[in-house]
């Protein structure tokens, strides 16, 4: 998921009137959050653990209603249940029309099972003992228009489309599940639609047959995916390939009438795909579907189908880093998943920065550090307008209040200064080794420190405490001068911040004629001096010259 401002906080509503320049170097994106009155953060389940989803949803070109029928595999963890819930959106009515979702059966294997609807849950109450272990399967048939998750409407041609967009937690909306990260699943999807249409979903397509004026289209994925990210679409696509990578296939689908920037804007899929397999892990879905969609809030990068916002692929404008930030979520977000979301930099962050890396790749050093230099802008507008906020943040009462510039660029900002203090080797490792003990599953930033640990050898308890459990960053005053007796340079750095102290490493560059010299300060006191022997007298100092270090200073020199 791809933002367009993250410097401030935004409400949902807010957010979801506005467009605004994400200014990082590299394209428009698109933003998007839960929308105000949805009550707040969506629990885990802990007594249940859902294995698989089997959806059918029957759509309409005469109404916005839509019938379904979901049939849900699940696990019992605890002998302690008495009844079985899962999200579902009640139906309510406002002034204008009736939404949410009525339930009409339950079965299981065959059999009628109670339920009843209350509080955005549909509570299933089998006969008999419920017991820890075993694995019960229920179909759910239900109806209804969604007051949200799934966007109904007209595209920017004026075309009728379907599309979902469940970020953090809307999948509940139109289909019942644990609408929580903490819990993934294989999905499949059968979508019974008008013939006209053309329908994509998570993972491998399994058959489309048409029917007079109607199309049933299946999908299946064998790959566990967050609900977040579990969707279909459904519109008048023009479908072109964008090659294989090894045995994946990607394609572009998108309007027919935005085909040509659109096809320019998703050639470079390919290029980042093998980026990412070289440096990571391979590609961990059987496709890529790249596909132009019309949603409430924007780009989404739901698993093996990425929806991206209609105008960014519209505009003519490049679109590189936006591609490259959703690809980069099929490793970090759709296969490593955060176990709850405070840990959502895990994801975001990841994104970001894996954007920043393949941007430095295609286009070199000099983007990547003007880049880091704005996203640094950025997150500490952010910090200073809300000093006491985390990284991992744990005081929240809505997943939305969490989609600030924190979990984007300062956790972009965590990976590139990890980066400096691993090296380019071990930080690349650390990756692959993250991934490869978390993919299918979740993680905690715990898990993630702990990879960095066991790859690097070095113990990271102060790192991972100062940029990610507590908020602030250090504000630096220094003075230098040169000693023509000593043949060095004297610099005294004083962290002038109210947080506590930071243990950092800071590169200085020191002006040797027409030459600059480097050195590494390692700053761990509230005020301390340093000597650095120069072969030169020195004619200036330049503070983080290669933009390594989240932080604020003034550098001047003790003579002036």
């Amino acid at each position: 998921m791809h933002r367009m401002d993250a410097s401030l906080r935004f409400s949902p509503p807010f957010v979801s009137l506005i467009t605004l320049l994400f200014v990082l170097s590299y394209g428009t994106v698109a933003c998007q959050a839960q929308p105000a009155g949805n009550g707040g953060p969506t629990p885990a389940h802990p007594e249940i653990d859902v294995q698989h989803y089997d959806f059918r949803v029957t759509l309409s070109d005469r109404s916005d209603e839509i019938t379904g029928e979901a049939t849900v595999r699940l696990r019992l963890t605890t002998d302690t249940l008495t009844a079985i819930r899962l999200d579902l959106d009640d139906p309510q009515t406002d002034n204008v029309k009736e939404t949410g979702m009525t339930v009409t059966a339950v079965e299981e294997e065959g059999r009628s099972v109670s339920f009843r609807q209350v509080n955005d849950h549909v509570v299933i109450e089998p006969e008999g003992q419920l017991k820890e272990g075993e694995e019960r399967t229920f179909t759910i048939r239900y109806s209804g228009t969604p007051a949200d998750g799934l966007i109904i409407g007209s595209n920017r041609h004026g075309d009728r489309t379907f599309f979902g967009d469940n970020w953090p937690n809307r999948a509940r909306h139109y289909v019942p599940v644990v609408d929580h990260p903490s819990d993934k699943a294989t999905v499949a999807w059968t979508v019974d639609a008008p013939s006209r249409y053309d329908v994509v979903a998570n993972g491998e397509r399994l058959g489309q047959t048409d029917h007079g004026d109607r199309r049933v289209t299946r999908y299946r994925t064998e790959a566990t995916l967050p609900t977040k990210v579990m969707v279909f679409g459904a519109a008048e696509f023009v479908v072109d390939s964008l090659g294989v990578q090894g045995d994946i296939p990607m394609q572009s689908w998108v309007y027919p009438e935005d085909r040509g920037p659109a096809m320019r804007d998703l050639q470079v899929a390919p290029r980042i795909v093998r980026f990412f397999e070289g440096n990571i892990a391979p590609y961990p879905f059987a496709k890529l579907a790249n596909v132009q969609s019309t949603t409430r809030y924007g780009g989404m990068e739901n698993a093996s189908a990425i929806f991206y916002s209609e105008s960014a692929m519209a505009d003519g404008e490049p679109s590189t880093g936006l591609v490259a930030h959703e690809i980069a979520h099929q490793w970090f977000g759709n296969t490593v998943t955060e176990a709850d979301w405070p840990h959502l930099w895990l994801s975001e962050g990841f994104a970001t920065y894996l954007e920043k890396l393949y941007l430095e790749y295609a286009e070199g050093a000099q983007e990547m550090r003007e880049s880091m230099a704005s996203a640094r802008n950025q997150a500490l507008a952010f910090q200073r307008q809300n000093p006491d906020e985390p990284l991992v943040d744990t005081t929240y009462t809505d997943p939305a209040q969490l989609l600030t510039s924190n979990p984007y660029l300062k956790g972009a900002w965590v990976l590139h200064m990890l980066r400096f203090e691993l090296g380019d080797k071990a930080f690349w490792s650390t990756l692959q080794t993250f991934y490869e003990r978390k993919k299918s599953g979740n993680a905690t930033t715990a898990d993630f420190q702990s990879a960095a640990e066991d790859v690097s050898g070095k113990s990271l308890d102060i790192f991972f405490e100062q940029w990610t459990r507590r908020a602030g960053y250090p504000i630096l005053d220094i003075e230098w001068h040169y000693s023509d007796q000593n043949e060095a340079v004297e610099l005294t750095v004083e962290q002038v911040q109210r947080s506590p102290v930071f243990d950092v490493p800071l590169e200085i560059g020191l002006a040797i004629g027409d030459t600059e010299d480097l050195a590494t300060l390692d700053i761990t006191k509230r005020k301390e001096t340093f000597t650095v022997d120069v072969p030169a007298p020195v004619s200036d100092v330049t503070v983080d010259p290669h933009t390594w270090l989240l932080g604020e200073w003034d550098v001047h020199s003790a003579s002036k």
